[in-house]
């Protein structure tokens, strides 16, 4: 992800300061949002058993619960596949998490740190990955009657955006920063099948 995308992504999702976006009211429910910051969680998890598994050609065939089947070849980087067994259950979850802070003042900015763990030789299969993205965008124009709220990111573009309610405005002036934290997660678990 280029720091273009993840000012994009991060300035989307944003209308963070003042904004009720469709995707995130979807998947939260969000609470007002104060001028002093605020942050949105949301997690999904899914289940699914192995039905069907070659350890050599590494691929895996996977049954959710609703009797949807998914075949897959696991990558090189998965560890201890030959632990996992027909009627292992796989637990994948997905989160992701949007905080923001406004500040008197600050300069756009961006960064991107990535960190990832894996199972210890041995052990049933299980690894993490994340991102979190930090963008720092400055408040440009604020307009109390549409009501929206202009903002500038770390390469200069600009992108306007509604606001729910003007009352979300208060406290927010031109020149103040924004710093907007984005993070992903997905997290992947093995288990073994279940004693009948």
């Amino acid at each position: 992800m280029t720091i273009n995308r993840n000012w994009i992504a991060a300035a989307g999702l944003a209308g963070c300061l003042c904004v009720s976006t469709p995707a995130l009211s979807q998947t939260t429910s969000a609470p007002a949002i104060a001028p002093e910051g605020a942050a949105v969680l949301s997690s999904v998890q899914v289940t699914a058993t192995v039905t069907k598994i070659d350890h050599k050609s590494r691929k895996v065939t996977l049954k959710a619960a609703d009797g949807h089947e998914e075949s897959f070849v696991a990558d090189p980087a998965v560890t201890n596949l030959d632990q996992v067994k027909k009627g292992d259950v796989v637990t994948l979850t997905y989160t992701e998490a949007l905080a923001y802070e406004v500040r008197k003042s600050g300069k756009p900015g961006a960064d991107t740190v990535v960190a990832a763990a894996s199972a210890k030789p041995g052990e049933m299969p299980a690894g993490a990955i994340g991102q979190n993205t930090l963008v720092t965008v400055v408040i440009t124009a604020i307009d109390p009657k549409a009501p929206s709220v202009t903002v500038k990111g770390p390469q200069g573009n600009t992108q306007t955006f509604k606001v729910a309610s003007a009352d979300k405005l208060k406290g927010v002036k031109v020149g103040d920063a924004v710093d907007l934290s984005y993070t992903e997660a997905v997290a992947v678990e093995v288990e073994k099948a279940p004693k009948k």
